[in-house]
């Protein structure tokens, strides 16, 4: 029953991020929208280098920087080339879904080292209040990163429901990675590095080429928002990741 609450609770910190839409407005002023975009693009930068980048570099064999140069390159490949082939087929490419597409490939990561915690508390090598305290500071991390997928969608014109359900399905992905994990774990610990390296790549993507051109103002009130979403962002990962 520990196992089943542990691999939840960063799921529930996922959806009640995503819950925050509700209180959002569709139409808010541009300065506080170019504010919430750079604290989104400061949290993304931040959770990719302490929650992604660090461990991918701590958890590779022989070469460290392997996993991370043919996982960073992949997650940006990965994106390019999609937004090529859409142009190409003059389909237009919504930049908002590439957002929660990033989002829910950093999740399944995360989702894996919650899984990997509590297997190894199974196999004896890990308490359960350190497993516990792995999902818990992951928990508080995706607070923000839910709410970050929804707000943007509900900004394109979503309903408030459709922007939480997105942000919902990108929680879901989080728990599927710790269930496969847990199934299948010996596999899954040789390859973690690659999978944290592919989500940096891809959320690197989307910060440079969507978020920070999106929130681009003349008074530069993004940056603000980056250095405090930064901010927050590394000091949660540093004291709970």
């Amino acid at each position: 029953m520990e196992i089943v609450i542990g691999i939840l609770i960063p799921f529930l910190g996922t959806t009640l991020g995503s819950l925050m839409v509700y209180f959002m407005k569709k139409n808010m002023n541009r300065k506080i929208e170019n504010i919430i975009l750079g604290f989104a693009a400061g949290v993304m930068v931040a959770a990719s280098i302490w929650s992604l980048i660090i461990p991918s570099l701590e958890g590779a064999k022989g070469i460290k920087c392997l996993p991370v140069v043919i996982g960073m390159s992949c997650g940006i490949l990965f994106f390019f080339l999609g937004d090529r082939w859409l142009k190409k087929k003059k389909i237009s490419s919504d930049k908002m879904n590439n957002l929660m597409v990033a989002i829910t490939l950093h999740n399944i990561p995360e989702g894996m080292a919650v899984g990997v915690a509590f297997a190894s508390y199974l196999a004896g090598s890990l308490s359960l209040t350190s497993a516990f305290a792995l999902a818990i500071g992951i928990a508080i991390q995706n607070f923000p990163e839910g709410a970050i997928v929804s707000f943007p969608l509900l900004k394109r014109g979503y309903s408030k429901n459709k922007a939480f359900g997105y942000g919902f399905i990108s929680a879901l992905f989080e728990l599927l990675g710790s269930i496969i994990t847990l199934v299948f774990t010996s596999f899954i610990v040789s390859v973690l590095p690659y999978f944290l390296a592919i989500a940096a790549g891809a959320m690197f993507y989307v910060v440079i080429i969507e978020l920070i051109p999106e929130s681009n103002s003349s008074n530069k009130v993004n940056v603000l928002g980056f250095l405090v979403g930064f901010l927050l962002m590394m000091i949660l990962d540093v004291y709970l990741g």
